[in-house]
């Protein structure tokens, strides 16, 4: 996952503006007690952060891949 399409995602799932307020104030676990937008500017894979920022905001595991995106193929 690039990172405009991590914000892509965002913004899909979680509207533009609240994506902001989640992405500047929701302290992930998941990567290393940082927010998202911490952990993008520590160099964490967008990908590790979108799935924390899922599992965290309690989205529902088939939204996981971003509004608009596709999923990975099933190996």
């Amino acid at each position: 996952m690039k990172l405009s399409e991590f914000w892509l995602a965002v913004s899909d799932e979680f509207g533009e503006a609240y994506g902001r307020v989640i992405t500047h104030d929701l302290v992930l676990g998941a990567v290393g007690g940082l927010t998202a937008e911490q952990a993008i500017k520590a160099g964490t894979n967008p990908r590790e952060i979108w799935l924390a920022l899922c599992k965290a905001a309690d989205v529902p595991p088939n939204r996981w891949y971003g509004v608009g995106q596709r999923e990975p193929k099933k190996q």
